[in-house]
């Protein structure tokens, strides 16, 4: 992390976060409010392998609001059909900051082996404008992204869909409106030991 900062700092870089997650149909349960001795029913299914998966990006760099960035995945269970994430997605999300944010990066994500791949190594060689750092390994608390996974799976606690389109409409609704909080995410992010960001004045 030490590391990351500084050279975002030297550089003007944005510092983003990166993490995945994925969410089925089987409905995440939380208490709630009944009418005494009767208990809430709420009848989902669980069947098939319909899965969303998401990647995200939480960007921070000082005197600007942060960002927060993503990409879903629709998995249903076809025969061909993508799991989750592959490197390509990735290089693509990156490529999409990069864009969006206009200035360098310095990534900073967990060691999983999808992250270490020689394509996805060549694709970081091929881009000057970004710097890769890995987080120490069992250190979800310095990731902010995990914050907002957390978030988004409280939101859905004890909400009832029944297919991948409302699956994935809901998960897109409640990142959508995280973006828009971004004192939120700045919360995330000071969370890591991060100054909050200021916004730049006009």
């Amino acid at each position: 992390m030490a590391g990351a900062k500084r050279v975002a700092a030297g550089s003007g870089a944005w510092i983003c976060f990166a993490d995945e997650c994925g969410q089925t149909l089987r409905a995440c349960k939380a208490t709630t409010w009944a009418l005494k001795g009767a208990t809430p029913v709420v009848k989902v299914t669980a069947k098939g392998t319909v899965r969303v998966s998401v990647a995200g990006l939480c960007c921070y760099r000082p005197g600007h609001r942060s960002r927060l960035i993503y990409r879903t995945l629709v998995y249903r269970g076809r025969k061909g059909e993508p799991k989750g994430f592959r490197e390509p997605d990735l290089i693509r999300l990156l490529d999409a900051a990069h864009q969006q944010l206009q200035g360098p990066i310095v990534l900073v994500w967990d060691r999983l082996s999808l992250h270490k791949t020689p394509p996805i190594r060549a694709a970081f060689a091929r881009r000057p404008w970004l710097r890769v750092y890995a987080l120490p390994a069992y250190a979800p608390e310095l990731n902010p992204v995990e914050k907002v996974w957390s978030t988004m799976k409280r939101s859905m606690a004890n909400h009832a869909v029944r297919t991948a389109n409302t699956l994935a409409a809901a998960v897109k609704n409640r990142l959508k409106r995280m973006q828009y909080r971004h004192d939120l995410v700045d919360g995330y992010l000071a969370a890591t030991g991060l100054s909050p960001p200021t916004p730049a004045r006009p």
